[in-house]
């Protein structure tokens, strides 16, 4: 919470500081809207902040943050320069320390036809990053490809806020580390590939990671993933590449070089199920390539938990599983 405290206007900084000790742990997303009222979102329920920085379910009693809140949060967030942070508010979001990525909202502006950026940003959404050690481990023993000694080609699925992100960061230290789970999982470990185009996975500053993603792990921070994966494969001879949100064209010509270079890929994508991925063109063939040969279904609500639902690229379920829903850690994901 302290990188986030550092890029909050002070009124908004000392309500957030003043919640209740276990609110700050299990906070998920702080929303801040222009002239509507301070929403945070903890273990999956949006409440509202008052103006003495207690919780509500009223929205009517919630801070409403000013114009001049909005405008001090985007000078903090782009450092007191816009221009250097361009190409992030063409996108439509900043990345900041420790992995947490800022959403943005308000007037686009376009040129011939494409966003060029936003301004009167309006909506901010922060959501918050944290590592769960162990989330991954119950997942293991179904992308292991013994007969190859190494994971399967694995695709994780699910919607946003689900913790795509902090399960491909947690298999990625156990890769990296080795993993004995009952049999010889990753037991050496393997060199592992994280290209991390939103700095999101391994939450680098100045090229080294924040989070903890292995003693055997390489990390392209900011690169595009097509371009970084065939980058990481040249450079580092990774055993194994970690990316986060596939669907372009050139994503799925980066997967088949990678599969015929002999690297194994986990990737993500966004969707409920495999049907909903399968349902996007770029997606849809590279289902039908079986260039995946696990397909892993996320799933988070507060009656369940996290559940792993696995199939092979033919289509039977291969597992059923239990997230290690506190990790090694006892923190929630998000």
């Amino acid at each position: 919470m302290h990188a986030i405290l550092a890029f909050l206007p002070a009124r908004i900084r000392g309500m957030i500081e003043r919640l209740p000790g276990m609110a700050g742990v299990r906070l998920e997303e702080i929303r801040i809207r222009e002239a509507r009222p301070l929403e945070l979102v903890i273990d999956g329920e949006s409440k509202y902040v008052t103006p003495d920085g207690t919780l509500t379910t009223d929205a009517g009693k919630g801070y409403r943050p000013s114009k001049e809140d909005g405008l001090r949060l985007l000078d903090l967030l782009t450092n007191h320069s816009l221009y250097t942070f361009e190409e992030e508010l063409r996108r439509g979001y900043i990345t900041i320390a420790g992995g947490h990525r800022v959403g943005l909202a308000g007037k686009t502006v376009l040129e011939r036809g494409e966003v060029k950026h936003i301004r009167d940003v309006a909506s901010f959404n922060i959501r918050i990053a944290r590592a769960v050690p162990g989330l991954g481990k119950p997942l293991l023993s179904a992308i292991w490809d013994e007969s190859a000694g190494t994971i399967h080609q694995t695709l994780v699925i699910s919607p946003p806020r689900q913790g795509k992100t902090t399960l491909i960061r947690d298999l990625a230290r156990l890769i990296s580390a080795g993993e004995t789970t009952g049999t010889p999982f990753v037991q050496s470990g393997q060199r592992v590939g994280i290209v991390d185009e939103r700095s999101e996975i391994a939450a680098c500053v100045k090229g080294v990671p924040s989070f903890d993603v292995g003693p055997r792990t390489d990390v392209l921070d900011g690169c595009p993933k097509a371009e970084g994966m065939m980058m990481m494969i040249r450079s580092m001879s990774p055993d194994v590449l970690i990316v986060d949100e596939i669907g372009r064209q050139e994503d799925a010509a980066a997967l088949q070089e990678a599969l015929h270079a002999g690297v194994r890929v986990i990737a993500t994508a966004h969707g409920r199920s495999v049907g909903d991925v399968r349902d996007r063109p770029v997606m849809r063939r590279i289902l039908e390539e079986r260039m995946f040969a696990r397909l892993v279904e996320l799933t988070r609500n507060r009656r369940t938990g996290s559940r792993y639902n696995v199939w092979d690229a033919s289509g039977r379920k291969v597992a059923e599983l239990a997230a290690a829903e506190l990790g090694e850690s006892g923190r929630t994901p998000c």
